[in-house]
């Protein structure tokens, strides 16, 4: 993220020609759906997290939307902050801008409505109300211990399936109509703010680069959702390491399928966008999702970042992850915003890149303090108001 924003805004016009670019912008295209992606599993461990609470379902959406629609105000704060810093100069249209946040809060609020109409048609109890006891001699326990304590196991996973296939199908079915709602399907008869939250036109009448509608990107938080369930299920916790190398196998596998799907001659679809709109490209992308998902579990558990979190007790990666919000946040108002630190479109790769290694190290910084000083404000301030005492 950081440095796909930081060539895209310092590189002059130049360098915005060259190979460098291209694939520095190319790498661009991750840091969304990993947001989302990420966003979709952290929300599986909450709803199950909650369900195993005995919450009924109507509560665990309420729990989990108001956490959905709290990130959606964030998303239209930041937009307000944006336009009141450019003051001046930037339109009032920015204000309904459809950005990452915004998207991902929405996505959020979807991911509770698709998990309560699942639990609550199943009409599933809470996980820790007990079922009606089983005689000692009925036949579910002819086989002792073992399969009652299956049967028990079964019970407990049941959820998880249903929860499973509606995220798959609908991050399926989200890809699948994309290319339509971007064109022929388009839903013109809405006002611009919200036609913009469907194919991301913005004000300009035709789809824009830089908007996050929620066809497609809300695709890759359904996929997280069903990966968070998958991996949260009794097989894979039993078999941990197997179940995340199956993840990267999958993602291989979708990659492959992708690529051979785009190479047909006969395509579906009557305009073809394979960069922002094909379902080949969103399974590529899913399937990368997946790939890092794997290396990322084999870095934990096998790579040098368990020494070295152990010898310094800190991970920058984790130190990042636990402040994204702020960081991102912040982060903008020094690439794109009137603070930028280097002149916008007039630096080449040398001096761009060391401004990107300033941000890092500086984003760095703001989340190691937004950690070790949260929930403490008033030791803090109280701190900040001491003085030394005079013999």
């Amino acid at each position: 993220m950081f440095q796909t924003h930081c060539y895209d805004s310092w590189l002059n016009p130049q360098m915005r020609r060259s190979t460098f670019f291209m694939y520095s912008q190319l790498g661009g295209t991750f840091p969304a759906p990993l947001f989302l992606f990420l966003a979709g599993i952290s929300f599986a461990l909450v709803t199950e997290k909650l369900w195993r609470k005995d919450l009924p379902p109507g509560q665990i959406a309420r729990t989990t939307i108001l956490r959905g629609g709290e990130i959606f105000v964030y998303g239209l704060l930041f937009r307000l902050q944006e336009y009141v810093i450019s003051w001046g100069w930037a339109p009032k249209s920015d204000l309904l801008r459809v950005d990452v946040l915004n998207t991902i809060g929405l996505s959020m609020m979807l991911l509770g409505v698709l998990c309560w109409m699942v639990l609550a048609a199943r009409g599933l109890r809470p996980a820790g109300q007990p079922r009606a006891a089983v005689p000692t001699n009925s036949p579910q326990n002819a086989g002792g211990p073992s399969l009652a304590r299956s049967l028990r196991q079964g019970w407990e996973t049941t959820p998880r399936l249903p929860l499973i296939l509606a995220a798959t199908g609908t991050a399926l079915l989200i890809s699948l109509v994309t290319p339509p709602l971007w064109t022929t399907w388009r839903p013109r008869w809405l006002p611009w703010p919200l036609e913009s939250y469907v194919d991301g036109v913005h004000n300009l009448g035709v789809p824009q680069a830089g908007i996050f509608p929620v066809f497609p990107w809300t695709g890759f938080a359904f996929a997280g959702l069903a990966v968070g369930f998958i991996l949260q299920s009794q097989w894979a916790r039993e078999r941990e390491a197997r179940a995340f190398l199956a993840m990267g196998v999958l993602g291989g596998v979708l990659i492959e399928f992708a690529r051979w799907l785009d190479a047909q001659p006969r395509q579906i679809y009557a305009v073809q966008d394979y960069w922002r709109t094909s379902p080949s490209f969103f399974l590529i992308r899913v399937g990368m999702l997946l790939v890092i998902l794997t290396g990322s579990y084999a870095w934990c558990r096998w790579g040098p970042m368990q020494w070295r979190a152990g010898l310094w007790g800190f991970s920058p990666l984790i130190q990042l992850g636990q402040a994204s919000l702020l960081v991102y946040w912040v982060h903008i108002e020094f690439v794109y915003g009137r603070v930028s630190i280097l002149p916008k479109h007039r630096m080449g790769i040398g001096g761009a890149s060391a401004g990107l290694l300033v941000i890092t190290v500086a984003m760095l910084g703001l989340a190691y303090v937004r950690t070790k000083t949260k929930g403490r404000g008033g030791e803090v301030l109280a701190w900040l108001r001491l003085r030394p005492a005079r013999a």
